[in-house]
């Protein structure tokens, strides 16, 4: 796997993404525990074509900020970039935009190569 893949998706969140719904406020708004799973799962999906049969990648480290709000219904897009590649570990750049391009939310998302099968074995 070589770092410069790219992805973006769209994203439209439903009061189930509310920080009042997710306890991480009390505002009906687009919360930042959504915005950082949404971040996760665009990463996650940038590289899984690439990976070989029975390896996932599981997020180990999230870096970033949350500087705007957006309203609950407001479609809102994330993009990843693979921007190095150290064996197993993957960092990507991620940042969310609302649909005038203003910024939502950016920073550094960190994710690793695991064996699914051998991950969860080790749970118990």
């Amino acid at each position: 796997m070589e770092k410069g893949l790219i992805l973006e998706k769209t994203f439209v969140p439903t009061s189930v993404n509310s920080a009042k719904n997710v306890g991480s406020g009390c505002l009906d708004v687009l919360s930042t525990p959504s915005v950082l799973a949404s971040m996760e799962n665009v990463a996650m999906s940038c590289v899984a074509p690439h990976l070989a049969e029975g390896e996932t990648t599981v997020g180990t480290l999230a870096n970033f900020q949350h500087v705007k709000a957006s309203k609950i219904g407001d479609a809102y897009k994330v993009k990843a970039e693979l921007t190095e590649v150290d064996r197993r570990r993957l960092v990507f750049s991620v940042q969310a935009t609302n649909e005038n391009g203003e910024i939502l939310a950016t920073g550094t998302h960190e994710r690793f190569i695991v064996n699914a099968e051998k991950f969860m074995s080790k749970l118990g």
